[in-house]
This record gives C-alpha cells, structure tokens and sequence, in this order.
C-alpha cells in the first residue's frame, strides 16, 4: 500500500470528481492535503471535514497572487511547504472548431494551462531546497489524439504534455519528478455531457476494457507516482484510458 505518512499535498480542483478522488487517495495513504478549490466551498470543506489532515484553500490558478496566497496558506496550515503538487483543475468547453473565439480560447490556455504553470514555478523553489518534490499534471487522451468538439482544450492538454516533460528535464536532477496522468472517459460531471452525445457513446462503447473510468482508478495511479516507490519515473504520460489509445 502506499505509504505517504506526513507529505504535505495540494490538489487543485479537488472538490469534485477527478480531483476529489485524488484528495481522498492521498488522503488515506497518509498525506496532509490541501484541497484547492476555486468556487465550490462546499466540496472541499466537506473533505476538510471528515479528515483531520485535510485543508480546504480557495485559489484562481489563473492568477499568481492567488496561487501564491494559496501556497503561503498551506505551509501556514501545515508548517511546512508543499511537496506534492497535483494540477488537476481545468475547465472543458463543448464547441465546434469554427465557432472557438479569441476569448474561449485564451481562457481555456490561461486555466488549464498557465494555472498549472504557474503554480509549478511558485512550488518549485520550496521543493529544490529540499531536493525532493513530485509534481503530478492531470492532462487527457485529448491532448495525445486531439480534439473534435473541443480543440482547444485538447491542445492546452498537449501542451501541458509537453510542459511536464520540461519539468522533468530540469528538475529531475534535485530529486523532483514530473509526471502526467492521462485519463480517457471518466464518470465525472465534466464528462456527464460528453457521453450523452452520438459521438461519446460511441467512444465509450469502442473501450477495449468495455467501459469508462471510475474516478479512483485515475486517482490510484496518482498517489503511486507522488510516493516513493515512483522514485524512478518522471517525464512520463501515463494513461488511464481502458485501451483507448496505446501511444
């Protein structure tokens, strides 16, 4: 079992779903979570709640004296600086190519993307100063097949692909890995609108494995790769999709 006795996480968009799955996971292998939220007060509280080691802390990802106020909260809370850093919070947006405007497409970047970013660079010091760190990005089988209804969001998740192997290049060496988790279909809200399309039933129904994702199936892999045991693996995307996609 993993055994994460005493870490100090923060996982952001923690309060439902994927990212609530991931606080629970952690949670009960040991760690002290910080469960981000950005508008739902209530699901992180309820988690704050019923565990004494979890921290509800409310941040916008998408701004730095937000996430900088959430960190500085967290080390507070816990008397110590994260060191374990899960960017699950995005955002998704149904819509045909032709339709994406300037604005859609600049706020699914600076929350799915620059949010991650910018909580990697203010982690990041506190992390090299004890040589030892994980960082974990939720990224989706979007971003390594593309997207139909949703490209941008599929080429935010790319680049944050991308991103976190930049993280690991240069990290890696003070002991700080870098490593995506890449889901496929998972029984969300998020994903709820998805699945009752054509387009979605026919994904799902396609899954090698025969069904979609349980949220705790994703979170399972992410409390492996922030324990010591993954002490060996950064830079990597791994997926979670059934069998949907092999690359």
């Amino acid at each position: 079992m993993t055994n994460l006795n005493g870490k100090i996480a923060l996982v952001t968009g923690a309060s439902r779903g994927i990212g609530k799955a991931i606080a629970l996971a952690l949670l009960e292998a040991g760690a002290r979570v910080a469960v981000g939220y950005n508008t739902n007060a209530a699901g992180a509280e309820e988690l704050e709640a019923a565990f004494d080691n979890a921290f509800a802390v409310q941040l916008d990802q998408r701004k730095r004296k937000s996430a900088q106020a959430a960190l500085k909260k967290v080390s507070k809370h816990f008397k110590a600086p994260v060191e374990i850093l899960v960017n699950n919070a995005a955002i998704a947006d149904e819509r045909p190519m032709e339709t994406i405007t300037d604005a859609q497409w600049d706020r699914m970047l600076e929350t799915n993307l620059r949010g991650p970013f910018i909580l990697a660079q203010e982690a990041l010091p506190d992390m090299v100063a004890k040589n030892c760190g994980r960082i974990v990005n939720i990224v989706s089988i979007g971003g390594q097949w593309g997207g139909r209804n949703q490209v941008h969001y599929a080429a935010s998740k790319a680049a944050l692909i991308n991103f976190t192997q930049s993280l690991a290049r240069l990290y890696s060496a003070s002991g700080i890995t870098a490593n995506a988790v890449s889901p496929g279909l998972v029984a969300t809200d998020m994903a709820q609108k998805e699945l009752h399309t054509k387009a979605g039933k026919k994904k799902a129904s396609a899954i090698p494995l025969g069904r979609i994702a349980y949220a705790k199936e994703i979170a399972d892999v992410v409390a492996f790769l922030a324990s010591p045991e993954a002490s060996y693996v950064t830079g990597q995307t791994i997926n979670v999709n059934g069998g949907m996609y092999f690359g």
